[in-house]
């Protein structure tokens, strides 16, 4: 079985059974006693923040982070790093202004959410959207690129493999629902780590002469210093394009780009309106252990790059001859970590695919059970028949991804599909949530069209310039909706309530600090115009979605301070709610300060 040796197996076969047994003992009921919809699907609202964290990392981290973040490392470099450390400062965000609102509307899904401030037409809209991209992306890729680690690996049919995932994942969670994710995802997320840490310092101690990491580590960047840079040029770095052939790294990650444009707008998207992210906080004992939580998983994020990108530029340095990118971590594993701690390394991978798995499962679940069974087909069925409904649908969602997952095999960087096609549905779940959050005016009607071209303007744009980076592309199709969703939201005069006004003065203030941020962006998007050109190769021209991004939050702040009326679901948000601990500045300031430093050193 390719390298894996008996005790490989024991610790391995250690590992599963550990968790199936806490997934199984932590979601057991107390006789005579049934599970509530908020048992099954908020473990009860009684997560610790550390427990938060870890199942926000877990629910998060896969095995496309182990196979195929490290094969974009392989392929490209700590440039992929990115998505990781631009995460970070946004969790703080999302923790500090989206959480306590969520918390205080008591809600189970986001698409709940969506039917409180705007309309159900809008709720079912996005929640068949998450549905389908729950399945057909993100649990396919997680089953896909697991089973093809075990293939690499351990030398198991790829079609077995999944099967194994998917059924090793629906032993606890299926029954056990987010108590047993969340509570298993704590073992996961050490095992990953640690598993992850150890196969890390082994690939570059591997280059040391004296098999030291640090040693190891002077050359792996003496050999690869082309891999560890954050930002990309057009036409500097080609890489496979998974048929063959070679592409432009640029294609991926855009220079400027990365930084500056619409990766920002994913991750917020991903990490502020993603059920499967966000139902980790809302389980939560409290709003201060949710924040806390959320804060840590930013931490935790800071880690990633170290565990799975740095590997696969070691095998990169180490001379590893792949058919695809994607091998480069089962590479390692197979030649490069020893027999007892190979079984570790491939237990951190199955615990990145099975939590992982295991909170899509669940979010599938709630989601359907809640936001589309319980709000349209049996609007008054009791928590026992919703339970049950969940855990049909889960297994239902489980064998779909399983048939649906085999079909990936031709992908080189599946990390890079993973992001390209959950993009088509963030910039219009970017602004549905933002504009439903902080805009009093923000209409239904304009949520449901946003919500509907979100997926027909990308996939127009990609057809008129294919070669456009999809990153670039995720940009413009959110400047046209931001367009659109102001447009829709003035025109519609229906639904009308009276505007709340804090008082005159702070009226007038918000006023002025709207107009104040429209002018400056506006200043900074004339000063960039004269650079498009010079800097092409850097894309630069994505700033503008920070231009468009800070001009949305002007227009917010002077109709919430000036308009004489507001949409009747508008909310009425007090600054006192995003007041936060010392603590929780202290840890925000500290991502940020880590954050500097890393970007600092390798710009």
């Amino acid at each position: 079985m390719k390298h894996f040796a008996t005790i490989d197996w024991i610790v391995f076969l250690g590992y599963a059974s550990i968790i199936v047994f806490t997934g199984l003992w932590v979601s057991r009921s107390k006789k005579g006693v049934q599970k509530t919809t908020s048992d099954y699907f908020l473990a009860g609202r009684s997560l610790p923040w550390w427990t938060i964290g870890a199942a926000l990392l877990a629910a998060n981290i896969s095995a496309e982070h182990f196979i195929a973040m490290s094969g974009s490392g392989y392929a490209v470099g700590l440039a992929i790093a990115a998505y990781e450390w631009i995460a970070a400062i946004v969790l703080i965000f999302v923790a500090k202004y989206f959480l306590p609102v969520f918390i205080q509307k008591g809600i189970y899904t986001m698409p709940q959410f969506l039917a409180q401030r705007y309309d159900k037409r809008v709720s079912t809209i996005m929640a068949v959207f998450w549905v389908l991209v729950y399945i057909f992306v993100n649990m396919t890729a997680v089953l896909y690129l697991g089973a093809l680690a075990m293939e690499k690996i351990i030398g198991v049919p790829m079609v077995y493999g999944i099967i194994g995932f998917s059924f090793f994942s629906a032993i606890y969670s299926l029954w056990g629902g987010m108590k047993a994710i969340a509570w298993t995802d704590v073992i996961n997320v050490t095992v990953l780590i640690f598993g992850g840490l150890l196969t890390t310092f082994l690939a570059v101690s591997a280059l040391g002469v004296d098999h030291g990491f640090f040693s190891g580590f002077a050359e792996l960047i003496q050999k690869a210093p082309h891999k560890f840079h954050m930002i990309i040029a057009k036409g500097t770095v080609f890489v496979p394009d998974g048929v063959g052939g070679k592409k432009d790294a640029f294609l991926d990650l855009p220079g400027l780009g990365v930084v500056l444009g619409s990766m920002w707008l994913t991750n917020f998207a991903f990490w502020g309106f993603n059920q499967f992210i966000i139902q980790r906080g809302l389980a939560g004992k409290s709003l201060k252990e949710a924040q806390y939580g959320v804060v840590f998983a930013g931490y935790l994020k800071l880690l990633i790059p170290l565990l799975v990108v740095v590997p696969g530029i070691a095998a990169f340095a180490l001379g590893a001859d792949l058919a695809k990118s994607d091998e480069a971590y089962p590479w390692l594993l197979s030649n490069i970590v020893p027999v007892g701690i190979k079984g570790l390394a491939f237990s951190a991978i199955a615990a990145a695919a099975v939590s992982a798995l295991s909170s899509i499962v669940n979010s599938v679940s709630t989601v359907f059970t809640m936001d589309i069974y319980k709000a349209h087909l049996r609007k008054g069925t009791e928590d026992k028949k919703l339970v049950i409904v969940g855990r049909v649908v889960a297994l239902i969602a489980l064998i779909i991804a399983t048939c649906v997952a085999p079909q990936l095999r031709t992908l080189d960087q599946a990390y890079q599909y993973i992001q390209e096609y959950t993009g088509y549905i963030y910039p219009g779940e970017f602004l549905i949530f933002f504009c439903g959050l902080f805009w009093r005016k923000s209409t239904a009607t304009a949520a449901v069209w946003i919500a509907l071209l979100t997926i027909p303007i990308g996939i127009l744009l990609k057809v008129i310039n294919p070669g456009l980076p999809f990153i670039l592309r995720i940009g413009y199709v959110f400047i046209i909706l931001t367009v659109v969703m102001i447009g829709l939201s003035l025109l519609d005069k229906s639904h009308q309530v009276e505007n709340q006004f804090a008082g005159d003065l702070a009226k007038r203030r918000t006023v002025k600090l709207g107009w104040r941020i429209i002018a400056i962006a506006a200043f900074v998007g004339l000063v960039a115009a004269f650079f498009v050109v010079p800097l092409r190769n850097l894309a630069i021209e994505a700033i503008y979605v920070l231009v468009t991004g800070f001009i949305l939050i002007g227009t917010i702040l002077i109709f919430n301070s000036s308009s004489q009326t507001m949409n009747e679901k508008g909310l009425i948000i007090e600054r006192s709610m995003f007041k936060t601990t010392d603590k929780f500045n202290i840890a925000a300031i500290g991502i940020c300060g880590i954050l500097a430093v890393l970007y600092a050193c390798f710009w």
